[in-house]
Formats: C-alpha cells, sequence, structure tokens
C-alpha cells in the first residue's frame, strides 16, 4: 500500500505546525493501516514539512519529490514508530535526512540552487492575490532577503526556516535537526546575526550608490 500524496492534501492558509489534541488518537490508528488517519496526518503537516524540505532542495519538484517520499517511509514505518518522540519531530527528521541525503549527492556533481525564502512562504500561504503594484514594491526587499538567505549555510538556514518561518519552539526545532538545545539556539543566532550583517552591508552599498 503506496503512501497517500502529499500534494493531494488540502493546503491551510498558513504553513504552521498543527499539533492538536487528537492527533496520537490519529497517529494510534494510522499505526494500524487506517488509511484516513494518515491521509489527516499528511493534510496537517504537509504544507511545515515541504517549507523545511525546501531549504536542502534545489527546486520545488526535488522538494516534492522528497515531501512525497519522506510520507511514504512515514507510513511504511509506522508500525515501529513507538512514540518515544512526537509524531511531527519523527516526521520532519525523517524529511529532513532524506533532504540531506540528496543534497550530500548533489553537492559532488554540481552546485546547489537555492531556492527563495519568498517562494517557501507563496507555496506555504497558497496567496496568489498580492497586486503586481505591492509586488513590484517589494520586490527589491524580497530579493534582498533572497540573497541573504541564499548566503547562509544549508543547517543555519534550516533552523531559520524552522523557528522563524514555521514558527516550532526551540525545543521542537532542535529535536527535528537532531541537536540539543544550546546547539540549536547557538545555529540559530548565528544565522540570524548572519542575516542581519548581510541586509546591512546591502543597505550600506546602496547608500553609498
Amino acid at each position: 500500500m503506496g503512501a497517500p500524496s502529499a500534494s493531494s492534501a488540502t493546503r491551510g492558509s498558513v504553513a504552521k505546525l498543527r499539533v492538536t489534541e487528537d492527533e496520537p488518537a490519529l497517529v494510534a490508528r494510522a499505526r494500524n493501516g487506517d488509511r484516513a488517519a494518515f491521509d489527516e496526518l499528511v493534510r496537517r503537516h504537509a504544507d511545515g514539512l515541504y517549507a523545511v524540505i525546501l531549504c536542502s532542495c534545489a527546486d520545488r519538484d526535488e522538494a516534492e519529490e522528497v515531501t512525497q517520499e519522506a510520507f511514504l517511509r512515514a507510513w511504511r514505518g509506522l508500525p515501529a514508530f513507538r512514540g518515544e518522540a512526537r509524531f511531527f519531530t519523527w516526521l520532519y527528521r525523517i524529511g529532513v535526512n532524506e533532504a540531506r541525503r540528496r543534497a550530500d549527492g548533489r553537492r559532488r556533481h554540481q552546485d546547489v540552487i537555492v531556492v527563495s525564502l519568498d517562494e517557501q512562504r507563496e507555496h506555504a500561504s497558497g496567496d496568489r492575490s498580492v497586486q503586481p503594484l505591492d509586488r513590484a514594491e517589494q520586490a527589491d526587499l524580497r530579493g534582498t532577503l533572497d540573497a541573504a538567505i541564499a548566503a547562509l549555510p544549508v543547517d543555519q538556514r534550516a533552523a531559520l526556516v524552522l523557528r522563524d518561518v514555521e514558527g516550532l519552539s526551540t525545543a521542537q526545532a532542535a529535536a527535528v535537526l537532531g541537536l540539543r538545545e544550546a546547539a540549536f539556539k547557538s545555529r540559530l543566532h548565528r544565522a540570524r546575526e548572519l542575516l542581519r550583517a548581510g541586509l546591512a552591508d546591502h543597505a550600506r552599498q546602496r547608500g553609498a550608490s
């Protein structure tokens, strides 16, 4: 039995992690082969998982493939899932590990193509209603932010997206990346510092021009 399609999941208006009181029951049902329960878990977590995976992928198509693979592996691995970690932590780690595996292989052959943070947010929100004039006015800022994000190492970019875009707590994000909280905080702090420095450098360059 294959896993349900992540692309068929209903995309929420905002890709924030949603863990509700009924989730343990859904996980238990899914472990027993209930496809409807697993479909609901896919619906809840597809956007967030995709946004995190996109940090390490060459493009959106690859991120979709990795997201699908993560859900497939989760579906197949659920019978062995004992609940030592939260379901979303276990799921995100599957996705992060698969994205890293592909990225490591890709680096042996080509440079990594960095997808903009704006694309992550636009995909997550599903909002295509912004007016052209508004887009034009924001284009320079988005481009600057994209460049600063692109300059971050992959692991720091993942920390930034988990904490500042997806809204996970420090403990949750650290668990996803397999880090101690202190190590995660250090990585996130460094990412934010580099991001601020990149934005400040761009502002100085514009002021001097």
